[in-house]
């Protein structure tokens, strides 16, 4: 069975394309549906974050173009607005592929453990919809133990750098003393955690977190001693805050240039420091063009993200030659299962052709034969039913030029060894 990766992330596409395909949690079993049909892949699993959308598939190898028109026409877009932007791996190194996206070696933070997370999640969600089978949950077993090797044998998870980390980072550069700031998080999943965490550790001590569920803003604003609030309480909250870090999964813009507008002639222009970690974004784009207002993108935090990685090179490499190794122990076990299963026909065939024989000699002893005749002739007949074929297609291949067969022959029934073995016998010596 062939295995097809297709996706595009940071490195390929810019956030305005990225947002554009994003998968919303609302149509994703709609989108299995629709995928496994288009491609013919028996086997499917989606993964869609702010920096990556990727498709895994197992079935048909030459599915990609099938896909690539699909995906387009989900999304409302044409195959030709994503065809530069899209990458495709297939066996090997879609196996590689994903090892490395588990274990944050194809991140824009080295490292970052947020995406093995969101990689089991797909894979349930895979589960889920009845789109992942026995090859998917095989490879997606041995991806999640390799990156669990990775972070446990190598150093490339200390001192965490993620996009939470880079949007705190970047506050300093508008805020010295950020003890005196009010931070605003719109959302409350695991993103907004970490940046919750590293506010508090940068001084932030007032708290605000809106979320379209008001137990899980009061749950995370309260870890931090904040007040939590619905989205729609954020425009009467705007004029009291000086940070504003948005992460939802909203397919919408939840902070627009309006809103914003009014705040700040509240303010008498006191800037606003606002990064927008969510794809599709969360705060309107013509934000950025007001003056007193500094956001920012993920795509933004480049610069300060790639300036934490150089400490992570080394355990990159070591994690590099782990993930090499996770592939070739996964490559491995599909070469045993195929084994298993031509072994298992092999054994068959020759099972049938016992049985025939078998049968046919019983017959014959029923009707009076000779044992010692029959018995013979049992044994001819069967060695001479299961060498037949292998003989003409040793003699076939041999004619065609391929003598390896011949060699496999050997060394499937050890002539060599057999051979040498006569020639030490006592009557040769």
């Amino acid at each position: 069975m062939a295995l097809v990766t297709l996706g595009i992330n940071h490195r390929t596409a810019p956030v305005e394309l990225r947002e554009r395909i994003a998968f919303t949690p609302e149509r994703m079993g709609e989108a299995f549906a629709e995928l496994r049909a288009a491609s013919g892949a028996t086997e499917a699993a989606i993964l869609s974050t702010c920096n990556r959308t990727e498709l895994y598939l197992a079935g048909d190898d030459d599915c990609a173009p099938a896909v690539l028109r699909w995906l387009a026409g989900f999304h409302d877009l044409e195959p030709a607005d994503l065809e530069q932007a899209l990458y495709v791996h297939r066996d090997g190194d879609a196996v590689q592929h994903v090892m490395r996206v588990a274990a944050g070696l194809d991140s824009m933070v080295l490292g970052e453990p947020q995406i093995l997370g969101q990689l089991k999640d797909a894979y349930a969600l895979a589960r889920e919809n009845g789109a992942s089978g026995s090859f998917l949950s095989r490879l997606f077993e041995q991806t999640f133990s390799v990156a669990k090797r990775i972070r446990t044998q190598t150093a490339i998870g200390e001192n965490p750098v993620s996009v939470a980390y880079a949007a705190v980072t970047m506050a300093h550069h508008i805020f010295a003393d950020m003890s005196r700031n009010k931070a605003l998080l719109i959302g409350a999943g695991k993103t907004m955690e970490l940046v919750a965490r590293h506010l508090s550790d940068a001084g932030v001590k007032d708290f605000l977190v809106a979320n379209r569920t008001l137990e899980r803003a009061q749950a995370l604003a309260g870890a931090h001693g904040g007040e939590g609030i619905l989205l729609s309480e954020i425009p009467d909250h705007l004029g009291d805050v000086d940070i504003i870090i948005a992460s939802t999964a909203s397919p919408m813009p939840v902070l627009g240039k309006g809103a914003v507008e009014r705040a700040l002639k509240k303010r008498k222009h006191r800037p606003y420091f606002m990064v927008d970690i969510a794809v599709p974004r969360d705060i309107e784009p013509e934000v950025a063009s007001l003056a007193d207002v500094y956001l920012y993108t993920v795509d933004d935090l480049r610069q300060v993200i790639e300036e934490n990685i150089r400490s992570r090179e080394g355990a990159a490499r070591e994690a590099e030659n782990l993930v090499s190794a996770g592939v070739q122990d996964f490559l491995n076990q599909l070469r045993a299962l195929d084994a298993v299963s031509t072994l298992k026909q092999f054994r068959q065939r020759a099972e049938i052709l016992r049985d025939t024989e078998t049968e046919k000699a019983l017959r014959t002893l029923r009707n009076g034969g000779d044992p010692e005749t029959v018995l013979r002739s049992l044994a001819r007949g069967l060695t001479n039913k299961l060498l037949h074929e292998p003989s003409v297609q040793v003699r076939k291949a041999t004619t065609e030029g391929r003598p390896e067969v011949t060699e496999w022959l050997r060394e499937l029934h050890q002539l060599d060894v057999l051979e040498a073995d006569e020639s030490t016998t006592p009557e040769k010596l």
